[in-house]
């Protein structure tokens, strides 16, 4: 059976690849604005959410295999943050984020089908340090446009390490995907041996 992640995110696909997992990656094309528009759970719930609809977006068009979606979110203060829409956009939520701590929470569901056969949500909170605005303007002039693609406006395999006094949480739900619990989902499903 084929293994598909439904997303073109770098790093999703370097986590499987770097575990030996052999997949084919798709992109879901999933509105992710209106799931989140009409959607009062919390975050787990929303980012579980999220996963299975890019999951089963793909799997409307393999029906034969079996399907990775995932998503992460990110709160500060109670608030929800996207993606920056520009380079302006990305200094005002990290000026937000100064001092503050981020909730990231990251989820992975498996579709097949059209059913979601396994999801998780996880959960790190990372401490970010009070930025002064010099250095928020070398650090986005360092990696923009990398992190205009970050829901949190960092990297942490890069200088978005920067930003944190301390971090509470798994690496990989850190990156965008709880990737030790997919990994022994895909071993329960026969989807990797055992």
């Amino acid at each position: 059976m084929t293994l598909i992640l439904a997303s073109t995110s770098p790093i999703r696909g370097t986590m499987l690849a770097n575990a030996g997992v052999a997949f084919e990656a798709e992109a879901p094309g999933v509105d992710e604005s209106a799931i989140k528009a009409g959607f009062d759970g919390d975050d787990a719930a929303l980012t579980v959410a999220l996963a299975e609809a890019k999951a089963a977006a793909v799997s409307s068009r393999k029906p034969d295999a079996m399907v990775i979606g995932s998503d992460s979110l990110v709160s500060v203060a109670g608030r929800r943050f996207d993606k920056p829409a520009d380079r302006g956009g990305a200094a005002d939520h990290l000026r937000f984020f100064s001092g503050k701590t981020m909730v990231l929470t990251s989820a992975v569901a498996l579709v097949k089908d059209g059913k979601t056969v396994w999801s998780h949500a996880d959960r790190a909170d990372l401490k970010v340090r009070t930025l002064s605005e010099p250095f928020i303007k070398d650090y986005l002039d360092a990696d923009w446009p990398e992190v205009s693609y970050c829901v949190g406006v960092f990297r942490l395999e890069g200088p978005g390490v920067q930003l944190f006094d301390n971090i509470e949480g798994d690496h990989f739900t850190i990156l965008g995907m709880p990737l030790l619990p997919l990994l022994g989902a895909l071993r329960a499903e026969g989807m990797l041996p055992s």
